[in-house]
């Protein structure tokens, strides 16, 4: 189940959850500290990415293009 969970936590950083989709992963993450960690860590990350300077940058360059 954990793996199913992480591929949500990722897929979340980029579109909207089904309704489904997002009751299981709550439920899971209730109960699951190793998720909950990794739900954090993807967060961070996603968070980095999207203030680093290299990725405003390649954004910008695809806009151009």
């Amino acid at each position: 189940m954990c793996r199913e969970v992480t591929a949500l936590i990722s897929l979340k950083q980029d579109k909207t959850l089904s309704l489904r989709d997002k009751l299981s992963l709550r439920i899971h993450l209730s109960m699951c500290r190793a998720c909950r960690t990794c739900a954090r860590q993807f967060d961070l990350l996603h968070q980095v990415g999207n203030h680093h300077p290299a990725s405003q940058h390649n954004f910008r360059k695809t806009l151009d293009d």
